[in-house]
């Protein structure tokens, strides 16, 4: 079979579009929607794509504009992914659990439940936290500085795949004749003593149906790029141009031999907002309406979060973008690129917080399924692309439209999967199913 590309759906309870919530077609509460949420997931897994994916964030955001912005409730993604675990057969389940604040025996133990209450279909995105709001519920005073919490992250990771090879893959014996529960020989102590973590295990989950669930990543700053390399098997990031793309991809790909990983070992997958119409005009019309709904200051308060947790409310509307020191707190590769964006198209503060309430610093595409399958053809053939994470501006809506539009087109020209390949995230994903390093 020729090569295909990858397909995750990004789920952001009302839609990435940051008025998503007060358009008419939108249940405003969908955050807490059961309901929606297993709609979105049948919707994706009828369109054969590769995943569902969950972001999270473990602070709600009270200050300033926060009011008017619906962000405020939603499901802890490990428990809406376990549940939408029994209403799916193949899609897979793609949670963000931060490795800032979380303990790895925690997050161990939840991602293998996950993979085995899914039949092989967990992967956990893993973040070292960009909101520092969060520092103030897990007793800290400030956020963890950056280079700090890439040093944890990467034992972190460590300490949570070496947990979920505590058990060979038949260690569980289970036989009533002899008495014997499991293999003592085919147990594996971690017995870890670290930097950041001091963790003696065995796991007590036995190891689940993909050997380990499938790592994901979206750190695109140079710390987060050599973390990528080597630990991750899916990577999200934000490329707002095929030449950064492509520069993006050969970047990180070109590190994995350090790593002693084949360039199929990882899958990146930028992140698109897609709005698709029947015509263009009608695409146009339907992204206008969306950009109406965006009150300045929402716009601004959302840039402020997204460049680095930075309050620029004491800003004018009508004035540039202020200069900013380096974000300790937040993503630096955002950062980098909504500043370089500001100055390319020399945009106003508002105009700024407008252009990125849907996208948000993500390629952008407005068009009929057509056009928007050239410019993900053209990314996925040229070297940008293994595959895409779908940001729609609203839900279920923007689902439907990319599902029933811009999906058929794909498979019409051969680009992607009219069944799935097999059961597992790995398996759909063209992963290989790791070795146990004990063994």
């Amino acid at each position: 079979m020729s090569r295909q590309l990858k397909l995750g759906a990004f789920l952001m309870a009302t839609g990435h579009h940051v008025a998503a919530w007060r358009h008419p077609d939108v249940p405003a509460n969908a955050g807490l929607d059961f309901a929606h949420y297993k709609r979105l997931a049948q919707i994706a897994e009828a369109a054969k794509f590769d995943t569902l994916f969950v972001a999270d964030s473990v602070a709600a955001p009270t200050q300033g504009i926060a009011s008017r912005m619906a962000r405020s409730d939603h499901f802890e993604p490990l428990t809406l992914l376990a549940a939408l675990s029994a209403v799916t057969e193949h899609i897979g389940l793609i949670a963000t659990a931060t490795t800032s604040y979380n303990e790895p025996y925690h997050v161990a133990r939840k991602f293998a439940s996950l993979d085995h209450l899914s039949g092989g279909r967990a992967g956990w995105n893993l973040v070292t936290s960009d909101n520092a709001a969060e520092a103030l519920n897990f007793g800290r005073d400030e956020h963890i500085g950056h280079a700090e919490r890439y040093s944890r992250a990467r034992e972190f990771h460590q300490v949570v795949t070496g947990l979920w090879d505590s058990w060979e893959d038949d260690a569980f014996v289970r036989d009533k004749a002899s008495g014997a529960y499991y293999d003592p020989a085919k147990l594996h102590v971690l017995d870890h003593v670290g930097e950041h973590f001091r963790i003696k295990g065995p796991l007590n989950v036995a190891r689940s149906p993909q050997g380990q669930p499938v790592i994901v990543q979206a750190g695109s700053s140079e710390t987060g790029r050599e973390l990528a390399a080597q630990t991750a098997e899916v990577v999200f990031t934000a490329q707002t141009s095929l030449a950064n793309a492509k520069a993006f991809y050969a970047d990180l790909k070109g590190r994995l031999p350090k790593y002693g990983r084949s360039a199929h070992s990882l899958k990146i997958m930028p992140g698109v907002f897609v709005v698709v119409g029947g015509t263009e005009a009608e695409a146009q019309e339907k992204c206008e309406t969306f950009q109406q709904l965006v009150e300045p200051e929402v716009g601004v308060a959302l840039l402020g979060r997204m460049l680095g947790n930075f309050d620029l409310s004491k800003y004018p509307l009508d004035g540039p973008l202020p200069e900013l020191p380096l974000t300790e707190s937040g993503q630096q590769s955002r950062q980098k690129l909504l500043t370089e964006l500001a100055g390319r198209e020399n945009l106003s503060l508002a105009e700024l917080g407008r252009k990125i309430a849907g996208g948000r610093g993500h390629y952008s595409l407005v068009g009929t399924p057509e056009q928007i399958a050239d410019r993900l053809q053209e990314w996925f053939e040229q070297g940008a692309a293994d595959g895409f994470n779908v940001l729609v501006p609203h839900l279920p809506g923007g689902l439907e439209d990319f599902a029933n539009g811009v999906v058929p087109e794909l498979q019409r020209r051969g680009l992607f999967r009219t069944e799935y390949e097999g059961r597992t995230l790995r398996q759909n994903l063209g992963l290989g199913r790791p070795r146990n390093r004990f063994v």
